[in-house]
């Protein structure tokens, strides 16, 4: 427990604690009691931090972190760290990207995974197979087979389900 309290702190807490009570005046004015007194109560905590010396840790703290990035501003060493971390960040993005597609992955014997090639290859035929019909569908999936009906209702709709087959649809 310090013997002496600081200047510096209840002072810097005392002047933001003015700016906070301004703050809630108006705030009362246009928004209510309620508003204004939760301003009244945020209002009273840099006050508070001064006089515990709180204020004066906070003020060395944000002191040295402003001291930590104007010497980071000037120094050329510091900005080629930057640019290995940037270049780190790029290069975790792309293999991310990468997995993500099989493009580039190989089991444990150092074989190629079934990926994108072969994937590749469904994708041609399913275009081909398309293409039969009038109109190419990549990488559509393969028609379901039509079920036969065996009621006189579902009649009625086998004209509509094949409309939206031959539109892609269901």
């Amino acid at each position: 427990m310090p013997t002496q309290i600081p200047f510096e702190g209840p002072m810097l807490g005392a002047a933001l604690t003015v700016v906070g009570l301004i703050i809630s005046w108006v705030v009362w004015r246009r928004r209510g009691a309620a508003a204004g007194l939760r301003g009244v109560a945020w209002s009273l905590l840099p006050l508070a931090a001064g006089l515990m010396g709180l204020m004066t840790i906070l003020w060395r703290l944000v002191a040295d972190l402003v001291g930590f990035f104007v010497g980071m501003v000037f120094n050329p060493v510091v900005w080629a760290g930057v640019a290995v971390a940037g270049l780190a960040v790029v290069l975790w993005v792309v293999s991310g990207v990468m997995r993500a597609r099989n493009i580039g992955v190989t089991d444990r014997g150092g074989r190629k995974r079934r990926g994108s090639a072969d994937a590749a290859g469904a994708t041609d035929q399913a275009g081909e197979a398309g293409a039969a019909g009038g109109r190419p569908q990549v990488g559509a999936p393969a028609p379901k087979p039509e079920k036969k009906s065996s009621g006189g209702g579902d009649d009625d709709f086998s004209d509509i389900e094949e409309l939206l087959r031959k539109r892609g649809i269901g």
